[in-house]
């Protein structure tokens, strides 16, 4: 497989393939099992747009990400489990035992009338069963949307009933920490209104009274004891649907982007190999929900078509205290830990007492995923957590995107905080000017296009292919458009800014709003910030700063004062805050995200009309705000 192992080889192998793309891509695609191999490597439209990848080929995903491992790694552990509690024993699968699961996953949807083409509804904790059922669902050609297991029932039925799902598989409840989430009577209040859902399976999870309609709803335990444990794969066409993934869109309406089977696993497998650089018998762990994409790619089909240990982490980084990450890492000796800017910088602000604790020898390569992470947090992350002898790749990519873009290479790609660097080899990127021209050279800011296809790019938004064309690829004809603001510094490495429906224009200037929190966030007594811009009489937009502080400042307009400096002296004067409030958290979602949207109604003073908070982790923070907004 052609993964770089030095700068020079990277240069080589990304130079070959922008050149030759499908020669290239088609190599890599070789070392795969195919029942039958493809007809054409591309065919590709951006003005249409359509893309298909691996045309005639046919496969089914499962068989890479497991069978194929039998002869060799049978007895190797394919997911390492480490539950909720810390005083639970983990649990070991190994391949042999995940090849036994899932085919019992896949006959037990059989036996209640799901066939190739069905979508079924995963709702589960972060258990091993999840794995299982993602991969039961692949093994007979059915598509799974998953939803995350911290969603309300109203998402869930907006996805439910976008993609019809016949079935859903869930549980009684989930630990999250010290609570328990009761999941079944979520799914029970949201079936109410998704006519599709003919069966629910419920795995026991918290082992919690629940509510189970006769002849609807089954356990899970009873249906998997009722068949075999051996299912043939179903021959999939590399373009068939593998699964919809819904992420937020700029409208409300969640997007269902829709991923295929043969490029999706190519680009996964050869992103996993690369990016981190791994090495047979390594432990990966990624922090992720399979909820999201990095989950779907970096937990699930990513280390496991590389016949890798996959951690599957179902607790929380805050509970029974800040250093179970620590403790997680140092108890299996986890080799590469890949988790998000939010759960560093929330780390941060714990004592470093709960970090020292900890032996984290065994690891060898750190990842950031889901936003740019800031230099502050970059530093804390390599020099504490790191030693300063594990490469940070900080990696640039997108649900729509299946995979890992621009990323530093582990052990390769020469380093600098906060920048994405370099792109992938395949990945042909393209900085756009406001006109919707190309920007040539280095030392340039504009906005992240990509001019060619790649092979696990997201083929359509589901039943909404004009949606798909007006999102990604009107903004710059024959090119789709990330959405990002980007800068390429005179190294030619890439700096995401931040998304463009976040850049405040101060005085004529465009403002990344990510810019402005790093240099916020350099002040040592902030721990996290979230800007927005407002308007302003003179200058257009004005910036307006949400700030948590390591403690509560005893001299708050002085705080504001030396943060004001920081970042002027950071960014320049013209990014300085107009308005600086102190908060003690900010609106996020269960992933992470900070809903912005939020933040920008206060900003404006329309704290009367904040929409719908109910997608919170804490929707308290909301009033908490309201009532320090100035």
């Amino acid at each position: 497989m052609k993964t770089p192992h030095s700068i020079s080889e990277y240069h080589d192998i990304y130079r070959e393939s922008i050149t030759h793309p499908e020669k290239f891509w088609a190599e890599i695609a070789d070392s795969f099992r195919w029942k039958k191999k493809w007809d054409k490597v591309l065919e590709w439209d951006f003005n249409k747009p359509e893309v298909k990848w691996f045309t005639g080929g046919k496969l089914n995903i499962t068989e890479n990400c497991i069978d194929r491992h039998l002869p060799d790694k049978a007895n190797h552990t394919a997911i390492l489990w480490e539950p909720n509690d810390p005083n639970t024993p983990a649990r070991k699968i190994t391949y042999k035992e995940l090849h036994e699961q899932v085919c019992r996953v896949a006959n037990m949807l059989k036996a209640h009338g799901v066939k190739k083409g069905d979508r079924v509804c995963i709702y589960l904790p972060m258990v091993p069963e999840a794995a299982y059922a993602m991969l039961g669902c692949a093994r007979i050609g059915a598509i799974h949307s998953v939803v995350f297991a911290g969603f309300s029932s109203g998402s869930l039925i907006d996805r439910i009933n976008d993609s019809h799902c016949k079935l859903v598989l869930t549980a009684d409840g989930a630990f999250r920490g010290d609570k328990k989430i009761d999941l079944k009577g979520i799914v029970n209040n949201a079936v109410e209104k998704c006519p599709s859902v003919e069966k629910i399976i419920v795995l026991e999870r918290t082992k919690t009274p629940v509510d189970m309609k006769p002849g609807r709803d089954l356990w899970w335990h009873d249906e998997m004891a009722k068949v075999s444990d051996t299912c043939a794969a179903e021959e999939m066409d590399a373009e068939d649907m593998l699964f919809i993934l819904y992420t937020s869109g700029s409208t409300g309406k969640p997007k269902g982007m829709v991923h295929t089977c043969g490029g999706y696993m190519v680009y996964c497998d050869y992103t996993f190999r690369t990016v981190f650089q791994y090495k047979p018998g390594q432990l990966f762990w990624c922090t992720a929900d399979v909820g999201w994409i990095t989950g779907h790619s970096y937990i699930v089909y990513g280390p496991l078509s590389a016949g890798a240990t996959t951690l599957i982490f179902e607790g929380v980084p805050s509970w029974p205290d800040m250093g179970r990450f620590w403790h997680v890492i140092e108890k299996h000796q986890v080799n590469i830990f890949y988790t998000a800017p939010t759960a560093i910088r929330s780390l941060q602000t714990a004592s470093i007492d709960f970090v020292n604790k900890h032996d984290l020898s065994s690891l060898q390569v750190l990842g950031s995923v889901g936003e740019p992470i800031n230099e502050e947090a970059w530093h804390w992350y390599d020099k504490n957590i790191g030693k300063e002898k594990c490469p940070i790749v900080d990696t640039w990519w997108q649900t729509e995107t299946g995979g890992i873009m621009i990323s530093p290479i582990a052990h390769v790609t020469k380093l600098k905080p906060a920048f994405a660097t370099l792109p992938l080899p395949g990945v042909q990127p393209a900085i756009m000017d406001e006109h919707g021209n190309i920007m040539t050279g280095n030392g340039i800011e504009g906005r992240l296009a990509m001019q060619f296809p790649w092979p696990s790019i997201a083929r359509t938004i589901y039943g909404d292919h004009q949606r798909y064309k007006d999102t990604y690829f009107s903004t710059f004809r024959g090119k789709y458009f990330s959405g990002d603001g980007c800068k390429r510094d005179e190294d030619g490495y890439y700096r995401i800014t931040g998304r463009v429906d976040d850049i405040i224009i101060v005085s004529g200037h465009n403002m990344g709003t990510a810019e402005i929190e790093s240099a916020i966030n350099e002040h040592s007594a902030v721990a996290e910030s979230a800007v927005v811009g407002f308007p302003h009489h003179l200058k257009g937009q004005g910036i307006y700063a949400f700030v948590i502080c390591y403690e509560k400042p005893r001299e708050e307009e002085k705080l504001r004062n030396e943060i004001k400096e920081t970042v002027a002296k950071i960014i320049g004067p013209i990014a300085k805050p107009d308005k600086i409030q102190f908060v003690n958290g900010l609106p996020k979602t269960r992933s992470g995200k900070i809903m912005r949207r939020i933040l920008r109604k206060v900003a404006e003073g329309e704290l009367s009309n904040l929409g719908d908070t109910t997608t919170l982790l804490d929707p308290n923070v909301v009033e908490e705000i309201k009532k320090g907004a100035h």
